[in-house]
């Protein structure tokens, strides 16, 4: 891989897009630089130094962590790609759904070493038991092929999956990732996604006539002069209907996409057909409702990575949404990207 300089190129870049240029981002690209132009040699070997495979950058919502990793991974000239990592697991999980036999994750692994060099996982995250068995050996595999990985969170390493079932037997994962680590957190106190922007308009609330009156309104507005159509997606055998589809735009009421037994692989294959959405009569979140809740923000990391555009009737001010405990810190990055993904066109 040929020397990689960032510093020069990110200031040309915030200039361009007229972003500010921060202090704390750039030392976040100074540190990705070293990580990237940094080789395995015979005197780190002779030092028995593990290799630092993975930049893991984590922080607060809002600080930036996407933004500078998209624009590292564009300017790369490597084989690379890029993912959610729900998108991830999704394909490690149908892989081996293919595969059936005991040498599933080397299996995945070879191939993902035959296609890239570097693999950017975005919002990374983990909320099931599943995934959390996975992991550490999927890693062991991935790092002894010497594939680099970068990952964006919103977690510190120590606390994923934290008070999850089982997470005793998640612990070897986050001793292997952290050995082959490089971490750094973005500090940045405001979130840019509410920066200089006004209330959006596309988000309607609270939940009366009113407001159904008002989001009829808009709905027609986007879909004059469109036919009507019915749309089945099929995940896994599942059939979804979509009844309200107008060439790209589509409607649900919030208990269709969260009340339903949907998960991250449905809401893609959505998200391939959609490039607008409206979502109706979404309601407070508290700990009776979490288990929908947690699937909402699912939908939310899925839509954003898609870039879809969001018009949504909501039971309250998006600033004053409520949340159960149990989702609370990661409900700040859903609310957050809601505000982005609603502005007015």
């Amino acid at each position: 891989m040929p020397k990689i300089f960032l510093q020069d190129s990110f200031r040309e870049f915030c200039e361009i897009n007229k972003l500010e240029v921060n202090v704390q981002q750039i030392k976040i690209i100074n540190s990705l630089e070293k990580f990237l132009n940094n080789k395995d040699t015979i005197l780190t070997r002779f030092f028995k130094k593990k290799e630092k495979l993975c930049f893991y950058l984590y922080g607060k919502v809002g600080v930036g962590k996407t933004m500078l990793f998209d624009f590292v991974f564009n300017i790369l000239k490597i084989r690379k790609h890029r993912l959610h990592f729900n998108e991830f697991m999704i394909n490690f999980h149908n892989f081996r759904h293919e595969k059936k036999d005991n040498n599933t994750i080397t299996a995945f692994v070879n191939k993902l070493k035959k296609n890239y060099d570097l693999i950017y996982l975005d919002e990374f995250q983990v909320t099931n038991i599943v995934d959390a068995m996975i992991l550490g050996k999927l890693f062991e595999v991935i790092f002894e092929e010497k594939i680099k990985i970068i990952i964006t969170t919103n977690t510190k390493l120590h606390d994923l999956y934290k008070d999850g079932l089982q997470r005793d037997q998640f612990l070897p994962f986050i001793s292997i990732i952290e050995n082959f680590s490089i971490q750094k957190e973005l500090q940045i106190k405001d979130d840019y996604r509410y920066k200089n922007n006004e209330m959006p308009q596309q988000i309607f609330f609270p939940l009366n006539e009113k407001t159904a009156f008002r989001i009829n309104q808009k709905f027609r507005e986007f879909t004059k002069n469109k036919n009507k159509e019915s749309k089945i997606v099929t995940t896994k055998g599942r059939n979804f209907v979509i009844n309200n589809f107008y060439s790209g735009i589509a409607r649900f009421k919030f208990k269709n996409l969260c009340d339903e037994n949907l998960g991250a692989e449905d809401y893609i294959n959505i998200s391939k057909l959609c490039k607008h959405i409206f979502i109706e009569e979404i309601p407070k979140f508290n700990n009776e409702n979490s288990n929908q809740q947690l699937r909402f923000i699912t939908l939310i990391d899925i839509f954003y990575e898609k870039k879809i555009r969001l018009t949504l009737s909501i039971e309250e001010n998006l600033d004053n949404l409520s949340s159960s405990n149990k989702h609370s810190e990661v409900f700040k990055r859903t609310v957050s990207r809601m505000f982005e993904m609603t502005k007015s066109l």
